[in-house]
């Protein structure tokens, strides 16, 4: 990010422009500030996100307060450079309100399945790192963990057998219940290995890059 063309990014008659923040991983955007020129510098120096509030008249660092830094994998502009987009991996919720992002869909509003999918990935993967951190007593994950990777490894391997089973001999709730086993087993060797589901993601990526 040292290389950012910081220049071309036209600020407007308050030397401000909107900044969008969109998690690197699944795409989704978690929320809209506003950066000056000073509080893109300190992002691009620091590698986590830093604003400017209109109200305050200040810089303000995210995550100051409540730990959950936005780390910048990616900062971008618009074809007007006056928009910038900062890619981020986000180290708990973006929102104040303690919410994935600010444009979460309102108490009492349904939201997609992808999104609520992408939540309890995020979620789960989470909490796993917690319990492999403090390995609390009588915690499943923890018992799993103690054992090893070899035998989180093991247990992945039976139940993408029991997927299998279940795609070709049970009903389709079975089948979601099978899944659900084996991408909870999957996170846990992602973590027992030191791997982030963004590395997985980033394979995906260039794999489809290369196929499209």
């Amino acid at each position: 990010m040292n290389n950012f063309p910081i220049e071309q990014i036209k600020f407007d008659a308050n030397g401000l422009a909107p900044a969008i923040l969109q998690d690197h991983f699944t795409g989704r955007v978690l929320m809209l500030a506003y950066m000056n020129r000073d509080s893109l510098e300190k992002t691009l120096a620091t590698g986590h996100c830093w604003f400017y509030s209109r109200s305050r008249r200040e810089l303000w660092e995210k995550g100051a307060t409540s730990g959950h830094f936005q780390h910048v994998q990616e900062i971008r502009f618009d074809c007007d450079a006056d928009a910038i987009l900062v890619r981020v991996k986000s180290s708990g919720p973006a929102c104040h309100t303690g919410k994935t992002s600010c444009f979460d869909a309102l108490e009492g509003e349904s939201q997609t399945a992808a999104s609520t999918f992408f939540e309890m990935i995020d979620y789960l993967t989470r909490l796993l790192h917690e319990r492999n951190v403090n390995r609390p007593e009588g915690s499943y994950s923890t018992k799993l963990f103690q054992a090893g990777t070899r035998q989180i490894a093991k247990k992945l391997g039976e139940e993408g057998v029991e997927v299998a089973l279940a795609a070709v001999a049970e009903n389709e709730e079975r089948l979601a219940e099978e899944c659900a086993d084996l991408i909870y087993n999957l996170l846990m060797l992602l973590e027992s290995r030191g791997l982030s589901v963004n590395q997985i993601g980033e394979v995906l990526r260039r794999r489809t890059q290369r196929r499209s």
